[in-house]
């Protein structure tokens, strides 16, 4: 409980002062910086959907949620999980021109590119979470209720309805599971490709693979629990309920860490902040 609460707050306050940074702090106004305070908010969504009902639960001996609940859930997750597929492609996209094309980035990811990611990332997400609502909200529910797991997903709430559920699971492994190994080894060898191209330049390298591995990390850290959950075939595991908390709690919290780590323009920023604001406080 304790950690749970601790992480939440963390992820919060993390991904919080990254999407303040990088909005009060005009260096920052460049397209990198877009899409990362753009994937801290996408962060913010994964905490608030899961955790503090998890939370909560872990109060109450017994755990309860309703049929409502369960699929606000599932719908808000599977937005949120296409939004963040997307940005990481873009993001992908923005370090393979800022690295292989430089004299060519600021007309390729000019404001109306990042805005066309944007755009496209929610509705990516939002066609995605409905796609998958549509065959399960009017699944019959006659018998067991209880989820093997610490909150709602499309894999065990098919398994609780009272019908023969091998097609609709297969939709799920396509939808989820497919499009995420896709992705995945599309971002993969698109940053092999990018190490490749710059392995040419050896005074470059050494930056760009800094720069890369925070965003492999992140890629991994995202697309590793998704991969397992959705083509998996095995039944709910205590893998499974590491991963759930892994995947709700902790990476939310790694993201912004990971981002920041390594790069000093962003920590020198957001010490400017964290002075204006303690200052700030001071004065009231």
């Amino acid at each position: 409980l304790v950690f749970s609460s601790m992480f939440y707050m963390a992820s919060m306050m993390g991904n919080s002062l990254i999407l303040l940074t990088v909005t009060s702090d005009p260096p920052l106004h460049s397209p990198m910086y877009f899409l990362l305070a753009n994937l801290s908010f996408v962060d913010l969504g994964v905490s608030s959907v899961t955790s503090p009902k998890m939370i909560y639960d872990l109060f109450r001996k017994r755990k309860v949620i309703s049929f409502g609940g369960c699929i606000a859930q599932i719908f808000f997750i599977h937005i949120i999980g296409g939004v963040e597929m997307v940005l990481l492609i873009a993001m992908a996209f923005d370090r393979y021109v800022a690295i292989c094309k430089p004299l060519h980035y600021l007309t390729v990811m000019s404001p109306r590119m990042c805005m066309f990611f944007l755009v496209a990332a929610w509705m990516t997400g939002l066609i995605h979470s409905v796609v998958q609502l549509v065959f399960v909200v009017n699944l019959p529910f006659c018998g067991p209720n209880i989820l093997d797991s610490f909150y709602c997903d499309l894999p065990r709430f098919i398994k609780l309805a009272c019908t023969d559920t091998y097609r609709l699971e297969f939709m799920v492994t396509a939808n989820s599971g497919f499009i995420s190994l896709g992705s995945f080894f599309i971002l993969i060898i698109s940053y092999v490709v990018i190490i490749l191209t710059v392995q040419k330049h050896s005074a470059g390298l050494s930056k760009a693979l800094s720069t890369l591995s925070a965003h492999i990390s992140v890629v991994v850290l995202f697309f590793g629990p998704l991969i397992f959950f959705y083509t998996w075939p095995s039944p709910s595991t205590h893998l499974d309920k590491f991963l759930a908390i892994f995947d709700a709690v902790l990476t939310p919290v790694l993201n912004p860490i990971i981002y920041t780590f390594r790069n000093r323009e962003m920590k020198m920023a957001m010490r400017k902040v964290c002075r204006q604001l303690v200052n700030y406080g001071k004065i009231s």
